[in-house]
């Protein structure tokens, strides 16, 4: 059966959404060619101009390219997930698109620096969950993260002291264990150069550009259950659709 379109989201946005979903699922993978302008025009009965804003969508989000001679492909340079993406997968249970993995490299209990017990809004030095990951795009390190929690939650929820995956993602985890569900988020972003953490963690030169995030996981009443901090790659788009309400 031909694909459908369907309100509320305007046509192009759900063709988009449709080829990302084929992106990240593996269904489309790299180097592989996305349909022309006039299939995707003729597949979802959209007009000419519609389907060239598809693709141009795909583009800017970095998740296709032109290929001279072969047509429109899925590229490498695949957009970053945002934490929100993440933690939205997570309590679907899909995390990681086909081709990505993470290692746990480490998950204990150490007292807070500053700036985490700040985000977490504990007392200095109090003690705190950490764990730390670097996620693999087609088996090379694209990203490296650590991610911090209350020292609390290692009685309710002690798998998280455990230096491997949670199978249904850590806010889905956390939910089961603790009763704390993600309601809110809060991302940071800024460009930055590699660390020699960085560079040991992602195999990069030291000095390289990266993009540095920082991220909130919140309840409804505003506590805060797991603040994150990571370093990208440079060459990876990371993407926040929203809507504006007046």
């Amino acid at each position: 059966m031909s694909p459908q379109v369907q309100r509320p989201d305007p046509p192009y946005m759900q063709v988009v959404k449709h080829i990302k979903a084929e992106i990240e699922s593996g269904a489309l993978r790299e180097g592989q060619k996305i349909d022309s302008v006039r299939t995707i025009s003729a597949k979802w009965k959209i007009s000419l101009a519609t389907a060239t804003k598809v693709v141009g969508a795909l583009k800017a989000e970095g998740l296709v390219r032109s290929e001279p001679g072969v047509g429109t492909i899925v590229t490498r340079d695949q957009a970053a997930a945002s934490a929100k993406d993440r933690v939205v997968r997570s309590l679907d249970g899909k995390i990681y698109a086909a081709n990505e993995r993470a290692e746990i490299k480490s998950a204990e209990l150490v007292p807070a620096p500053e700036e985490v017990a700040d985000a977490l809004g504990i007392p200095a030095g109090s003690r705190v969950i950490r764990r730390q990951r670097v996620t693999f795009r087609d088996d090379i390190p694209s990203s490296a993260s650590t991610s911090w929690f209350r020292g609390e939650l290692a009685d309710t929820a002690p798998m998280l002291l455990e230096a491997k995956r949670l199978p249904q993602g850590t806010p889905k985890y956390i939910e089961e264990r603790a009763g704390l569900a993600a309601a809110a988020g809060k991302d940071q972003l800024r460009a930055d150069i590699a660390s020699e953490e960085d560079s040991a963690a992602l195999g990069i030169p030291l000095g390289s550009p990266v993009l540095r995030k920082q991220n909130w996981v919140l309840t409804t009443e505003g506590d805060v259950i797991e603040f994150g901090q990571s370093v990208s790659v440079a060459r990876r788009w990371t993407t926040y659709n929203y809507e504006i309400s007046r």
